[in-house]
């Protein structure tokens, strides 16, 4: 999902605007993903592999009759040995190999990711972002950042102690999900200036701009 440059102009624009009723400052970010969950894949797989050799017994579904050891001879008694054993570890190993290419794939490992899992990488990504970026470093601890993470279609709205003890994480949820809702579908700008202006008007109640109101941050989205 590509932002245009014209689109980057208005969204700057928009932050420009939106500053200058307030003392708060606003950053945003629009990552394509928060994180590449490799550990859903290695989990589900395992747990093919393990469950699912278990689940086939019931139905008579016994290494013996599961290729290749179908066609091998197997003696009265046999399905006790040590051999046959041996082969049933084959057998979820070969499970454990396919499911584990199947939910490598990004799209089927994010469709699998449980949601608190999401969540919890989306709200991490934004706090580290919220730190590499200097918004804790405002004058007056009002930085206040937008970050959206496209894969995973969740937006966190992260705002420094300054405006966190007046405002509150409940000021935020209808922002959050505008822009939520106009990424998924396929308009991350429109939702970026819908949600900066909701973010500009709610600092703007709060915080209105004083005397000396310098721009400590820069009025642009960045994308990676």
């Amino acid at each position: 999902m590509q932002i245009s440059a014209a689109d980057h102009q208005r969204i700057a624009q928009a932050i420009e605007a939106a500053e200058a009723k307030t003392s708060g400052e606003i950053f945003c970010i629009l990552a394509r993903r928060s994180g590449d969950y490799r550990e859903t894949g290695l989990a589900w797989a395992t747990a093919v592999a393990f469950f699912l050799p278990l689940a086939l017994l019931p139905f008579g579904l016994t290494p013996d009759k599961l290729p290749p050891f179908d066609r091998l001879e197997w003696s009265a008694g046999q399905t006790a040995t040590a051999s046959v054993v041996a082969d049933y570890a084959i057998v979820q190993a070969a499970v454990f190999i396919v499911a584990l290419i199947l939910f490598s794939l990004p799209p089927v490992r994010r469709l699998m990711t449980p949601k608190g899992l999401k969540q919890h990488r989306v709200r991490g990504a934004a706090m580290e972002q919220f730190l590499s970026r200097g918004l804790h470093l405002t004058r007056e601890r009002t930085g206040v950042l937008i970050y959206a993470s496209e894969a995973e279609r969740r937006v966190e709205i992260v705002a420094d102690e300054g405006i966190h003890k007046q405002v509150g994480e409940g000021a935020w949820v209808e922002v959050a999900q505008a822009l939520t809702k106009a990424i998924g579908a396929g308009r991350p700008a429109d939702g970026f200036v819908t949600a900066i202006d909701r973010c500009g008007a709610i600092l703007a109640e709060h915080f209105p701009p004083g005397a000396d109101n310098p721009n400590e941050l820069p009025d642009k989205l960045i994308e990676f």
